[in-house]
């Protein structure tokens, strides 16, 4: 399990070459893990323009191409429910502090309070919630999913993906963002009850914001390979547990399981990311998670990678510590993370993370643009080469 925290931003900078069958738009394909990724390739270009009709081509059995010049607003569309949730002690602090930020309060799950993350030392309080929120839209096997400009946009519903599954240049957004558990805007659950993971999934230039729960995650089947490029998980939002305007957990990721009796297990390769305005941590890595971070920008995070804790591997390239374990292991170099008034970003059992990439050539062949020291002379242009790419609107 690995889960990233209060992430700004995330960027990854691939090209695209490949064009759309409709011949109007590209839409490329994937590299990583994800490669393989077709989406809805072959079948029919469609344009929705209704509610009712994006939900239709997405839940179809056919592969489509849906392509969205709109947004798409499900506020109010399933009612709202008004029932009794939770007030945790960390919000009513943030309401004693009166600093021009809110707390969040929580929906209760299945078991009451005590059963309900987010709940701590909670008391009893009346929630409203959009039903839309928490009922995400249904992506069948074999779709893509492709924003026109900036007009491809989710109001108040998330999507729950299949297998071979593309998401690109769509903006999701206001998912009962003052309620922890008010909606996930992408979430895969894998098949057959969520023992089996989900396999091919490519979300590129997609944006993320003003949600109550996870940007993306999966369910503990996992994911059987995944890519996310070019995208931005904006965490700034009026309400917050951390009472600061700042969204709390961004990405939550189980491991497939290997084998019959197995654990799960998490492999991520991270690179090419950025991180900004970060108050808490950005990666906390777990038991049978496995990272290798390279070429990652943190820029005025507090904590890189959690602590308090030994789970798990990440190897993040250090030149002045074992500098010759990535050409060792993978026989490349690593490209090296750049940190600015940033805490240190320290390996954790690196030597386990990098035996378990040697085993996906997608990680053993990448070729960072440059491995060579980064002067402080040039770290707004890495910056600005890193995210000047990300997010909807960024295609034609």
């Amino acid at each position: 399990m690995t889960r990233f925290q209060r992430m700004y931003a995330f960027a990854a900078a691939l090209a695209f070459a490949a064009k759309n069958a409709a011949g109007a738009f590209k839409i490329g394909t994937p590299s990583g893990l994800g490669v393989g990724t077709t989406g809805g390739a072959g079948g029919k270009v469609v344009y929705p323009t209704s509610n009712a009709e994006l939900i239709a081509y997405l839940n179809d059995i056919r592969p489509f191409v849906v392509v969205l010049n709109r947004a798409f607003d499900f506020r109010g569309t399933q009612g709202t429910t008004t029932e009794i949730g939770c007030r945790p002690i960390g919000t009513r602090k943030c309401m004693e502090q009166n600093n021009g930020f809110k707390g969040q309060d929580v929906i209760l799950q299945r078991g009451g309070m005590s059963n309900t993350g987010g709940c701590t030392n909670g008391t009893e309080v009346m929630v409203t919630y959009d039903n839309a929120g928490i009922q995400r839209l249904l992506v069948r096997d074999n779709k893509t999913i492709r924003g026109i400009g900036k007009n491809g946009v989710l109001i108040g519903k998330g999507l729950t993906l299949q297998n071979n599954i593309i998401v690109q240049n769509i903006h999701i957004t206001e998912l009962n963002p003052h309620l922890v558990w008010g909606g996930d805007a992408i979430y895969m659950e894998g098949s057959s009850g969520g023992t089996i993971p989900n396999r091919k999934v490519w979300l590129d230039h997609v944006k993320v914001s003003r949600i109550g729960r996870q940007m993306v995650v999966t369910g503990k089947a996992g994911v059987a390979g995944m890519t996310i490029t070019n995208s931005e998980f904006d965490g700034n939002t009026g309400f917050s547990m951390s009472c600061n305007g700042h969204h709390t957990w961004t990405f939550l990721f189980y491991g497939k399981k290997h084998g019959h009796h197995h654990a799960q297990q998490l492999l991520v390769h991270m690179v090419n990311n950025y991180w900004g305005k970060n108050t808490g941590h950005s990666i906390d890595v777990g038991l049978n998670g496995y990272i290798l971070a390279e070429g990652n920008h943190f820029d005025n995070t507090a904590l890189t990678l959690a602590i308090g804790k030994e789970e798990g591997a990440l190897y993040a390239f250090d030149r002045t510590v074992g500098a010759d374990l990535c050409p060792r292991y993978l026989g490349r170099p690593c490209a090296e993370n750049v940190l600015v008034r940033s805490s240190h970003l320290k390996s954790r059992n690196g030597r386990l993370a990098l035996e378990a990439m040697k085993a996906y050539p997608n990680i053993v062949d990448y070729m960072s643009k440059t491995t060579r020291p980064v002067h402080a002379r040039d770290l707004a242009k890495m910056r600005d080469q890193t995210t000047g790419n990300f997010g909807v609107g960024k295609l034609d």
